[in-house]
């Protein structure tokens, strides 16, 4: 790390901190009551968040999983973000104990890098990208974990812009 890396400290995933970019899917959320389900033996949290598909007749619903590889060298240097512009990205862990999500507001062509934020999420809590989000891959922290991913894909693949940040742009996430 150099003195002219900007340093981003992780924070807690909240509801309202994620609020500019997204929902965070989570049971028991304020506001979200919890209906009986399942003849009594669970409870329903429903309609956490808007699954968005941009491009109708063009998209289905693609249920996927990743699985990533922990990041085990910190302080991590961000040097890459993506927007999905047509389609909200739902992404649950399947398996994790706790992972960090990088996110930056932006627009239609670039983040803004200056205005990077870092959230540390816990195994019980998803992430609901908004369509155009501009969001770094996940990274896992302690071993290697998968993450359920619902979006609206097209077979273009067409929905996925990348932008590789100049070297003046790049952040450093710290863990607190």
């Amino acid at each position: 790390m150099s003195r002219a890396d900007r340093v981003v400290r992780v924070e807690p995933l909240t509801p309202e901190g994620f609020a500019p970019f997204g929902d965070v899917v989570v049971a028991g959320r304020t506001g979200v009551r919890a209906t009986p389900a399942n003849q009594g033996t669970a409870q329903k949290f429903g309609w956490l968040s808007d699954v968005a598909n941009l491009r109708p007749g063009r998209a289905k619903l693609n249920v996927a999983v990743f699985r990533c590889a922990p990041c085990l060298q910190w302080p991590f240097r961000v040097e890459v973000l993506e927007r999905h512009a047509s389609s909200t990205q739902v992404v649950v862990p399947m398996n994790a104990d706790r992972y960090v999500v990088v996110v930056a507001p932006g627009n239609d062509d670039r983040p803004e890098p200056k205005a990077l934020r870092a959230f540390i999420a816990t195994s019980r809590q998803g992430v609901a990208y908004r369509p155009g989000t501009w969001h770094h891959p996940l990274l896992t922290l302690t071993h290697e974990t998968d993450f359920t991913l619902f979006t609206w894909e097209a077979e273009d693949h067409g929905n996925c812009d990348l932008v590789t940040l100049s070297v003046r742009e790049r952040s450093v996430i710290e863990l607190a």
